[in-house]
């Protein structure tokens, strides 16, 4: 029997360049999320920057790899946010 394989992302070259800390790592195992992260920020409110970034860039890449537009893609993606955070399906960690 073969060992399940990680698939691992890069790490970005100007990390790699001028050092950094990393903040989130998310990966998808058997369909769901399983997220490791630091606080790393002294304001919360950075977090939501950091989440539209996130949000911007899979849009991004929906664009390019499907027929979707990244307007599209973009509103799906806060469909989906805000969604969850109405109704979380992650019950355990909910608030």
């Amino acid at each position: 029997m073969t060992a399940p394989k990680f698939e691992a992302l890069n790490v970005p070259p100007d990390c790699v360049e001028k050092g950094g800390v990393e903040v989130l790592r998310a990966s998808v195992v058997d369909g769901a999320v399983s997220i490791a992260m630091r606080r790393s920020f002294d304001d919360p409110f950075t977090w939501g920057v950091l989440l539209a970034d996130l949000a911007r860039h899979a849009a991004r890449i929906y664009a390019l790899e499907t027929e979707l537009t990244e307007s599209q893609a973009l509103s799906l993606i806060q469909d989906g946010l805000s969604s969850e955070l109405l109704n979380p399906t992650d019950t355990d960690s909910a608030l």
